[in-house]
């Protein structure tokens, strides 16, 4: 079972790290801001948006204004889905998506408790209202992942089954087709990228369990649904999605 790490640990961590890496935000130089906060000052930090309501009961996607009921936006309601629902901690605005982006290209892993803190504050209260079997964290194809040389989305499930202490499950899925970027590509071409790019790779089928399907960005959901149509096929039971980032 994953553990936290004690607090004694954390603080001398922390400290070998400022011996390294000056404590100074990374995003501007100038404020001042420890391997803990992800080297991210609190004014650059102040940069996100918290994904609030009103938002997509289906997608998460947020909306602009007052909303007095649940709704599902047009997307949701033109495509097949096969999670539940997906929520997101922050909206994906250029600042988030730069650090995404050197965290995950750059080796820029110092941004980590920073992403991970935005997930965790959001995602961790909302899974303990009910209770769920694993965390799987979206695949890379094995050599994209050679080539960054670790996965973003293990990293963060990591985190994030620490906090809500729900246990990580990286076995479940295999990414078997590699695709092109999906940045470029409309709703329907990043719906065909992914088809068929995922397989179930347990011992032995599912029977009903309750899975949280954790990746850093999403925008049109095709990655996370094609993942979480593997898992019902293999006999999941109820998928829900939660990423750091909700792209629009």
């Amino acid at each position: 079972m994953l553990t936290a790490i004690p607090s004694a640990l954390k603080t001398a961590l922390d400290a070998a790290l400022n011996l390294i890496y000056p404590p100074v935000c990374q995003i501007c130089g100038a404020e001042r801001a420890s391997a803990a906060e992800g080297y991210v000052g609190p004014k650059c930090g102040s940069g996100v948006r918290m994904v609030t309501a009103p938002f997509c009961e289906r997608c998460g996607l947020p909306f602009e204004g007052e909303m007095t009921h649940p709704f599902q936006c047009a997307n949701c309601q033109e495509l097949k889905l096969h999670f539940r629902s997906a929520r997101s901690a922050v909206v994906a605005n250029q600042f988030l998506l730069d650090v995404i982006h050197r965290y995950k290209y750059n080796r820029a892993l110092w941004f980590e408790p920073f992403l991970a803190g935005l997930l965790i504050s959001s995602a961790a209260p909302a899974l303990a209202a009910e209770k769920w079997d694993f965390i799987v964290p979206v695949p890379l194809y094995p050599v994209k992942k050679r080539e960054r040389e670790f996965n973003q989305a293990e990293r963060l499930a990591a985190r994030l089954g620490r906090a809500a202490k729900i246990p990580v499950n990286k076995r479940l899925l295999r990414r078997v087709k590699a695709t092109t970027t999906q940045t470029r590509l409309t709703r329907e071409q990043r719906a065909a990228n992914v088809h068929h790019a995922f397989a179930f790779c347990g011992n032995k089928k599912l029977h009903g369990e309750k899975i949280v399907l954790l990746d850093d960005v999403l925008t049109t959901g095709a990655t996370t649904n094609a993942c979480a149509q593997a898992l019902r096929k293999a006999g999941a039971g109820e998928i829900c999605v939660w990423t750091v980032a909700r792209g629009t």
